[in-house]
């Protein structure tokens, strides 16, 4: 269960490290921040703190704009979700 737990954690994180990837320009982050819901000050805080794609994809801003909801609605599997109900359909 924990190694499950942690490579979803992982798998997300990384999907958030390439969104962040894409967005090259901080208006752009900013941008997308604000359309995922931020507010205009944590999504400006957010977009121009000066830190790497994996710090980012790993701090706050980007977790409450890109949810777990938001990849599984996307069809991402959650592999610990998944186990358990393996194990619970023998």
């Amino acid at each position: 269960k924990g190694v499950l737990e942690e490579l979803d954690r992982w798998v997300r994180r990384r999907l958030r490290c390439i969104l962040w990837r894409q967005w090259k320009r901080p208006c752009t982050r900013f941008m997308r921040l604000m359309q995922r819901g931020l507010t205009e000050q944590r999504a400006r805080d957010g977009a121009s703190n000066g830190r790497g794609p994996w710090w980012n994809a790993g701090a706050s801003h980007m977790s409450d704009a890109f949810r777990n909801a938001f990849f599984n609605k996307l069809g991402l599997i959650s592999l610990q979700n998944e186990l358990r109900r393996l194990n619970h359909a023998s």
